[in-house]
């Protein structure tokens, strides 16, 4: 009923995750990331456990294959469950049951993974992964949402659209950017003007956010307007390389 990519942009090393479905508010329970631990996808006869079981046994440094036998291993419901799991590295793995609705498959490629179930047709996959490789000069998100909608354009969910969500994950231990669209006519369309209107204010303040290396963040309200101003409908990116002056 669903298809995702988990993927990471090797220049910045931001990681970020995608998701669509004929069902609402896939982004609530079924992705998850973590600051430089990495991503995870459940979907199908979704279990919402296994995407903060997933991130914890990352956190532990179990490689992605382990953790997708791990997740399914005694669970009754395997066979009807799909799962994708990328490490910070961008190794990636994933799990589709035997039983999981066809169309269903997964593919994956150099940092990045993509696994669908109840699809159009094979295409969907193929033509997310294919797309999200062949836009690399893209900044994340857009790379991300030009995936997805290749895939729509190869078929998508089979029984059509709802709801859709985006995660972009930084070295932090928060989201960098997390938008859903949780019951709409064109949800991925209305990411896309999520993140035009994320652009205009809030990914610039985000720059102003505390991190690992700056714990306390930016707190002159005149700078952080200044950053504002500056980077107003720049596109999301890794914080280390913001210029702050």
């Amino acid at each position: 009923m669903t298809w995702s990519i988990i993927a990471r942009d090797a220049e910045s090393g931001l990681i970020g995750v995608a998701i669509a479905s004929r069902f609402f508010a896939v982004g609530a329970m079924c992705i998850a990331t973590g600051g430089r631990v990495g991503a995870v996808s459940t979907q199908a006869l979704m279990n919402p456990v296994y995407a903060p079981r997933g991130l914890a046994l990352l956190r532990e440094g179990m490689r992605p294959a382990d953790i997708c036998r791990h997740l399914v291993a005694g669970d009754a419901g395997a066979d009807q469950r799909q799962v994708h799991v990328m490490n910070w590295q961008g190794e990636a793995a994933a799990h589709t049951g035997a039983d999981c609705v066809d169309w269903c498959g997964d593919a994956r490629a150099e940092n990045v993974s993509v696994a669908g179930n109840m699809l159009a047709g094979p295409a969907v996959v193929g033509e997310t992964l294919n797309a999200f490789v062949a836009n690399k000069d893209l900044p994340i998100v857009e790379r991300l949402l030009s995936a997805m909608q290749a895939g729509e354009a190869a078929g998508g969910d089979k029984r059509g659209k709802q709801s859709a969500a985006l995660a972009v994950q930084g070295d932090e231990p928060y989201q960098r950017l997390s938008i859903r669209a949780d019951d709409h006519a064109d949800p991925l369309a209305e990411l896309r003007r999520l993140y035009g209107v994320a652009k205009e204010r809030f990914i610039p303040f985000s720059t102003a956010f505390p991190t690992p290396e700056r714990p306390d963040g930016i707190i002159d309200r005149d700078f952080i307007d200044t950053l504002i101003e500056r980077d107003q409908g720049k596109p999301l990116r890794a914080l280390k390389d913001v210029p702050l002056a």
